[in-house]
């Protein structure tokens, strides 16, 4: 899934839009991939010296991912729905994502009622996990008329 399709399911734009393509999407879940570039403009903040992403927006590209997952599944809400975070549980960071990282989101459904959906995922950079979140919780919210 290319950028334009990934906007027309999700509401995020630059600079909050963490997903750049989607290589996997099927039942068993999505895997996305976010091209960390030193343009990124939290990296003026965090930390001009030694720039880092901010681990709550890894956590936020995963929830992108596990978006477009339930967006992307038979039966959601179409035109501008969107997933809103209801909890988040056994989160880990075990690396530094930084400019020139291809950061590689797996997400996983553990359970999906919509309007719920309750997923794992897992950020990786190459072969490293660079965050880890055990369950994400989020509510499908439909489109506003």
């Amino acid at each position: 899934m290319e950028i334009n399709e990934i906007k027309k399911l999700l509401p995020h734009r630059y600079p909050f839009l963490l997903v750049d393509r989607v290589v996997v999407l099927n039942a068993d879940g999505i895997t996305a991939l976010k091209n960390v570039t030193a343009n990124e403009e939290f990296f003026s903040g965090h930390f001009p010296a030694q720039p880092i992403m901010p681990g709550v927006l890894q956590i936020e590209a995963l929830a992108q991912a596990a978006g477009l997952f339930a967006l992307s599944q038979p039966g959601a809400p179409a035109g501008g729905a969107a997933t809103l975070f209801a909890g988040v549980d056994g989160v880990k960071w075990k690396r530094p994502v930084v400019p020139g990282d291809q950061l590689r989101l797996v997400v996983k459904p553990i359970k999906m009622r919509p309007p719920l959906l309750v997923c794992q995922g897992a950020a990786y950079v190459g072969e490293e996990i660079a965050c880890e979140v055990a369950e994400m919780k989020m509510m499908i919210t439909p489109a506003k008329q």
